[in-house]
């Protein structure tokens, strides 16, 4: 089966399933209730990752996984503010390069570009991780490192670049025992 009619069956089996969980709700009223938790505007975000994801693996396009952890957790996101009752950790949108990072990662172990997205999503985790670290110490949400947090957590990613830089220059080098001809 050819790419466009291998995408028109994914397609119709999403639509159909899609047909009858719309009519299971509205004409079975246990399953309504069984559901309502379940489809929130947070869980929906959710669930729309979810379906992007599996989309992307039925097709056998693995880079899917991006959008859909991106659309994932900012799902996720909205939840944690949703069950928290405030939108004040407005810091916590930091972790969106974060979710490109894991988007990242399972692309890479699906097979699309493993070394590179392999790498550039676990940076993506960590620039996402320090930055919300240090607007979050910054504006008086974490003190675990007081007053010289945002000051250390800086000095560590700085570390993490230098680190990342020497190493990928290093390994580009051949080893010759340490002597230059």
């Amino acid at each position: 089966m050819n790419r466009q009619g291998r995408t028109q069956l994914v397609l119709g089996v999403l639509l159909v399933l899609l047909g009858a969980w719309f009519l299971a709700d509205r004409s079975l009223p246990a399953f309504h209730d069984l559901m309502a938790r379940y489809t929130e505007w947070p869980f929906t975000l959710m669930f729309i990752g979810a379906g992007l994801l599996l989309l992307g693996l039925l097709l056998g396009a693995p880079g899917m996984a991006v959008p859909a952890a991106i659309v994932a957790g900012i799902g996720g996101l909205f939840y944690y503010f949703e069950n928290i009752g405030s939108y004040s950790d407005w810091f916590m949108w930091m972790l969106i390069p974060g979710f490109v990072g894991v988007g990242s990662i399972v692309a890479g172990l699906l097979g699309e570009n493993t070394r590179r997205n392999l790498r550039s999503g676990l940076n993506s985790i960590v620039v996402s991780a320090v930055l919300v670290l240090v607007f979050s110490s910054v504006f008086g949400k974490w003190t675990l490192l007081g007053q010289y947090g945002p000051a250390i957590l800086l000095i560590l990613l700085g570390l993490w670049v230098l680190g990342s830089g020497l190493f990928r220059t290093w390994r580009g080098k051949p080893s010759d025992g340490g002597f230059n001809e």
